[in-house]
């Protein structure tokens, strides 16, 4: 059955499942398929295919990159090789490009059925004539604004469809930008900063205000230094699928483009090549559960190929190419932040689009899983928090479907040693990434359910041979539980072709790797059940004294087993390691990031019926050596930075935690005397490093409503501490 009126999805790809108005060649009316949004307007056969592009409050500029041919031909402030174009400036800065179009001949809005639905349309005619309410012919300058001797301006977008229409034949249609006028640019970077206060920023002020303790009270049960109730996010709800706001994907495509219209904006091999590389060295080291050489064979073999080739190239690998390329954007200097998220939205959109092709909700894979994820970690450094908490509830759900949850030896047992070992890694990363964010969300946890043993990713297994050659299974290997095709056996085997350098990695890399990766999975099945859990609950961390002994205890235990190249402190040591092997630099700041963050809440956390009160000191060491994990990546890494959100967010709080302990523990009667001088040392540190969280603040988020605020919260602390 055909079906119609597919656009971009919301955060969570879930559609509504009501008909359209046209009926598909069997005669029953058409459905819109998985993942469409539910805003669609209903298809109508006697139209023609029109841009739903909404560019209203999506923060979505248009002056974001030059392309040529279809393609971003600068990403960052210098040439670095792209074409040899040079970067745009502020009067000579072109816009992303979105889909080829057909607009309809009149341009008039079409009218709904029942309720008057609101269109995703762009303005066509010139800025002149929509103020006057005068037709315009849309030319350029259209006769109106001839007769009338004015000035005729178009809007960007017109400007594009325009420029599109001009150089677009009916099968391949190639995508063009147009200098938008310096009024509108004014005018669309003043409506972006304006809607940047709409950003989705977090969870944890979700009707706040019909749950929280009035004000000089705290919960009974948590802890009042676990923050659960401080209002340092946005005031109003959040929309977890975009309703009601703007879309995390906006959407960039028509109803009948399909995968080539997807594959006809991806940038040039040599702008691409630069995305990659620029992925594998700040994304990978932290969340290292991509096999480099099975992905560069793909990609290699994918730009070999000719047009009509890459015109049946499997979807869900041109997903996680897009958001790869998403992800090495953010990662690149840009002059500045608009331009960056711009360019790289737009990849995450395509990205998005091309799981929508692919049915991401009804099948699934491991490239599937992986580009997901890693449009998860996007959508966070992109301030969309909670749509990424809720995009991670399906590629959660689709790892289980997938049954990557499971040991490997148990359900896959015919499978490669590699392909075995690259499961384990994918969930590993998908446990870790739902672990970890509903520690900072105070929100449930989800991967509970697995037996894969953490010491099954053995350094043997990753030197081995077996499947190295081929592209293997895992792959191929593609689930959909309603279908009988999930007892279909795998496809063949793909051989590889011969390697090049930067494609492999070295073997002490891959033993390190395993090395990291074992250690965050034994430290995120230790936060899961006895921080995650009990946050979300708001429940008290501790049921006695002993209790929260033996936990602390077993916490330092665990990091004690560590590699002492992940647990080592020196500041000067890091600092050689960033030149010589900055990999390793980036795992041991991550590492000590998160376990110092978790070691502190445990140490604030209390329980007035059992008891446990809040050990300011060791917490407030904790808090440093946590919050002095992001110095050190600002210091040796600082473009990194000032991206990755769970390292600012972490910072964020752990300044917020010493700034609220300072204040209304170390200037009590309490601390007075004896404790008064131990605490004397730490809380001057402690007041040192709030100050410096706060001049760092001010160098990077940009002018966003949430970042302002946060400013200004932790400001507010920090003058409450000054004596």
């Amino acid at each position: 059955m055909q079906s119609h009126g597919i656009y971009a999805s919301a955060a969570a790809g879930i559609a509504l499942n009501g008909t359209t108005g046209a009926q598909g060649a069997n005669g029953f009316n058409s459905t819109p398929a998985f993942g469409a949004a539910d805003s669609c307007p209903p298809y109508r056969p006697h139209e023609s295919v029109e841009r739903r592009t909404d560019f209203r409050g999506s923060g979505i500029g248009l002056d974001t990159a030059v392309f040529n041919n279809g393609t971003p031909s600068t990403l960052n402030g210098q040439s670095d090789g792209l074409n040899g174009v040079s970067p745009p400036t502020d009067g000579d800065t072109d816009m992303p490009l979105l889909s080829a179009v057909t607009s309809n001949s009149s341009g008039s809005p079409t009218t709904t059925r029942k309720t008057k639905q609101r269109r995703n349309k762009p303005t066509l005619s010139c800025l002149e004539c929509v103020e006057r309410k005068t037709k315009c012919d849309r030319s350029r300058p259209c006769l109106a604004c001839v007769k009338r001797q004015s000035n005729c301006d178009y809007t960007a977008v017109a400007n594009l469809i325009a420029t599109a229409g001009k150089n677009s034949d009916g099968s391949s249609r190639a995508r063009y930008v147009t200098k938008p006028p310096a009024k509108i640019r004014k005018m669309s970077t003043a409506s972006s900063l304006t809607s940047a206060g709409t950003t989705d920023n977090g969870w944890a002020s979700i009707d706040s205000r019909a749950h929280t303790t009035p004000k000089g009270q705290m919960s009974s049960a948590a802890s009042p230094y676990l923050l659960s109730n401080v209002p340092y996010s946005s005031a109003t709800p959040s929309n977890v699928f975009g309703m009601g706001t703007q879309h995390p994907f906006s959407n960039y495509w028509t109803c009948q483009g399909g995968l080539p219209e997807v594959i006809s904006v991806m940038p040039s091999k040599e702008q691409a090549d630069i995305l990659i590389a620029k992925y594998f060295e700040a994304v990978d080291p932290v969340y290292p559960f991509i096999h480099r050489r099975s992905f560069y064979a793909d990609y290699e073999r994918f730009w070999a190929s000719p047009t009509e080739e890459k015109h049946k190239i499997d979807a869900a690998m041109m997903a996680l190419h897009y958001a790869i390329f998403a992800l090495g954007t953010q990662f690149l200097q840009y002059p500045g932040y608009e331009e960056r998220s711009q360019t790289a939205e737009f990849y995450c959109s395509a990205a998005n689009q091309a799981l929508r092709l692919y049915s991401y909700l009804n099948r699934t894979s491991m490239r599937a899983i992986q580009a997901m994820l890693l449009m998860a970690y996007f959508l966070m450094n992109d301030n969309h928090a909670s749509d990424a908490y809720a995009w991670a509830g399906i590629h959660l759900r689709q790892s289980y479907a997938m049954r990557l949850h499971r040991d490997p030896d148990i359900v896959v047992p015919e499978a490669s040693v590699i392909e075995k070992q690259q499961r384990r890694k994918l969930w590993q990363a998908v446990f870790f990434h739902d672990t970890f964010l509903t520690v900072l969300l105070k929100l449930p946890p989800t991967a509970t359910h697995s037996d894969v043993p953490v010491e099954s990713l053995a350094d043997d297994n990753e030197l081995s041979n077996d499947g190295i050659d081929f592209d293997s299974g895992a792959h191929s290997r593609v689930e959909n539980l309603m279908s009988i095709s999930v007892i279909a056996p795998p496809e063949d085997y793909i051989p590889l072709p011969p390697p090049m350098s930067h494609h492999m990695v070295d073997l002490a890399t891959a033993k390190s790797d395993c090395a990291y990766i074992r250690s965050m999975w034994h430290l995120g099945n230790l936060v899961q059940e006895n921080l995650s859990s009990p946050c979300s609950l708001s429940l008290p961390l501790t049921h006695s004294v002993r209790h929260k002994e033996s936990l602390i205890a077993a916490f330092k235990r665990l990091y004690k087993s560590f590699p002492s190249h992940l647990t080592n402190l020196d500041h000067l040591w890091l600092q050689q390691q960033a030149i010589n092997n900055p990999r390793a630099a980036r795992q041991n700041l991550f590492l000590t990031s998160n376990y110092h963050h978790c070691l502190m809440l445990l140490q604030a956390s209390e329980n007035a019926s059992a008891g446990v009160v809040a050990n300011i000191r060791a917490a407030l060491e904790a808090a440093h050596e946590a919050i002095w994990a992001f110095f050190k990546l600002w210091a040796l890494f600082e473009t990194e930075a000032a991206v990755w959100w769970v390292f600012q967010h972490r910072a964020f709080e752990e300044s917020l935690l010493i700034a609220h302990l300072l204040s209304k523990e170390v200037g009590s009667s309490e601390a007075e005397g004896a404790n008064g001088k131990a605490l004397e040392g730490i809380c001057e540190k402690a007041k040192e490093d709030v100050g410096r969280m706060l001049g760092i603040m001010e160098r990077y988020g940009g002018d966003l409503e949430m970042h302002r605020t946060r400013k200004e919260v932790l400001r507010e602390a920090f003058e409450g501490i000054l004596v």
